[in-house]
C-alpha cells in the first residue's frame, strides 16, 4: 500500500511532538535526535518532524513498497519530460532508502521512495544533534532537485 508523506521542519521538537501525540492519539513510531516519525493507519500518512531555526514544510512524498516501483515512477516521471535526481541505498531520515525526486512547478520538492531498513544514525555516521535529521537534495544536486 503506498502511504503520503509529509516532512515537517520545527522549531520545537518537543513541543511540536506534543501537539503531533495529541492530534493523532499516538505517540511517534521513531524518534531520534532532532527527529521524530509518526505512522498512520488511518489515513495512510508518514509525517516527519525534524529540529530547524524556523518552520517550513521540507518535502512531500510517496511511500511504496519496492525499488521497482520507485524506479517505475522515475520512468514515468522522466517520460513526461520532468526533471528528476535519482538516489539509490541513501542513508536518509534514520533509514536507508531507494528514491526518486521531483519538484512541482511551485519548487515543493516530492519524493517517491521506499524503504530498505531502518539504520541507527542519520547518513552513515554518527549522527550529531546539529545536523539535519533528513535529507532533502540542496542547490546543486540535479539544480536544486529538479527545479
Amino acid at each position: 500500500m503506498n502511504t503520503f508523506h509529509l516532512s515537517l521542519d520545527v522549531p520545537d521538537l518537543d513541543r511540536a511532538v506534543a501537539f503531533y501525540s495529541e492530534l493523532f492519539g499516538e505517540q511517534p513510531a521513531k524518534r531520534k535526535p532532532g527527529y521524530a516519525k509518526f505512522e498512520l493507519a488511518d489515513p495512510p500518512v508518514a509525517l516527519a518532524l525534524q529540529q530547524a531555526g524556523r518552520p517550513a514544510l521540507s518535502h512531500l512524498g510517496i511511500r511504496v513498497d519496492s525499488t521497482a516501483e520507485v524506479e517505475a515512477a522515475g520512468a514515468r516521471l522522466k517520460r513526461s519530460q520532468l526533471v528528476t535526481l535519482e538516489e539509490r541505498d541513501t542513508a536518509c531520515c534514520y533509514a536507508r532508502q531507494d528514491k526518486v525526486w521531483v519538484a512541482d512547478p511551485a519548487g515543493n520538492r516530492w519524493e517517491v521512495y521506499t524503504v530498505l531498513e531502518d539504520i541507527e544514525d542519520d547518513h552513515g555516521h554518527a549522527a550529531s544533534q546539529s545536523e539535519a535529521a533528513c535529507c532533502t537534495p540542496t542547490a546543486g544536486d540535479a539544480a536544486a532537485c529538479c527545479v
